[in-house]
């Protein structure tokens, strides 16, 4: 019979969390410095999640860690961690263990619960919906270009229309993918511009760049250099509508990672909201695994 017991000393469990995390990290292709400053992010929170043992007959099979607030939104709650060492598992500890954890949140009032996992192992979460996912790829050589297709520096003109398509678009996925309503996903995109692009498009360590196509403008791009040691984020490498479905998405992400490369960096990551089935699917056939999956279950539960 599964019982759940909450700590009072957390250490053993915090050791055990980040050898996981690291682990699953590198396993997704970056290098230990990036890895290392990912999962201090994940560090900055420790100390809010209340942390229970999983026991099976007095042996501890694994942990499981929640807190009451979510990032933005304070009816949301959190499941930080949920594992079962590998010897225990499938006996139903998982099961037991996820029900102790929505049930925690659900008391607190939560109208939602939200879970970031390490990996694309979803475990016990699969009926949680997909809200995003951190893509990367290690660039090993310099990418073979498109024929006919090049990346050039955006100009101050481009930049202005650009920022408020970008804003409207980051708006739409957030809320796309259930993590806020709309007007807060407004709201929300208007503070994260503002404080990613303080200068503009002279902003340092970013690159702005747009796609033609036989000198015809068919896409655009925006990176961050030094996102984590050695690596470059995507906040965008997108292809106007009206070009989509002619082979340029694989030619913006060529030209990202020759931006990546010529930055000094070897790594390129993404993000990619849930509900975008086609930026997925061409991120996994150019080799991007997934670092973080983000998913989310309304409270309470549906039986249905």
């Amino acid at each position: 019979m599964t019982e759940l017991n909450v700590l009072d000393d957390t250490t053993a469990w915090q050791q055990d969390f980040e050898r996981r995390r690291l682990a699953a990290y590198t396993a997704s292709g970056l290098d230990a410095p990036a890895a290392e400053s990912l999962l201090d992010g994940a560090r900055r929170h420790v100390n809010a999640w209340t942390v229970a043992g999983i026991m099976d007959a007095g042996t501890r099979v694994g942990y499981v860690a929640v807190a009451a607030t979510g990032e933005n939104d304070a009816r949301a709650s959190r499941i930080g961690d949920l594992h079962i060492d590998p010897a225990h598992a499938g006996r139903g500890h998982e099961r037991a263990a996820l029900d102790w954890a929505e049930e925690w949140c659900a008391e607190r009032g939560a109208e939602q619960i939200r879970v970031r996992l390490a990996g694309p192992d979803t475990g016990p979460f699969d009926a949680y919906g997909v809200r995003g996912q951190l893509r990367a790829r290690r660039i090993g050589s310099p990418p073979e270009p498109v024929e006919g297709i090049t990346g050039r520096p955006m100009t101050p003109a481009e930049y202005t229309g650009w920022l408020a398509v970008e804003k409207a678009s980051y708006a739409h996925d957030i809320a796309r993918s259930g993590a806020l309503g709309p007007e807060e996903a407004r709201r929300k995109s208007d503070r994260d511009f503002a404080e990613l692009l303080p200068e503009g498009l002279d902003t340092p360590d970013n690159t702005f760049l747009v796609l033609e196509a036989d000198g015809e403008p068919v896409g655009n791009g925006w990176l961050k250099h030094g996102y984590l040691p050695g690596v470059t984020y995507g906040y965008g490498l997108r292809v106007a509508e009206e070009h989509r479905g002619k082979g340029f998405g694989r030619a913006a992400m060529v030209a990202g990672e020759a931006a990546t490369l010529a930055a000094g960096e070897s790594t390129l990551m993404f993000t990619v909201w849930g509900g975008n089935e086609v930026a997925m699917n061409l991120y996994t056939s150019v080799g991007y695994l997934v670092v973080e999956e983000n998913r989310s279950l309304a409270l309470p539960r549906s039986t249905a």
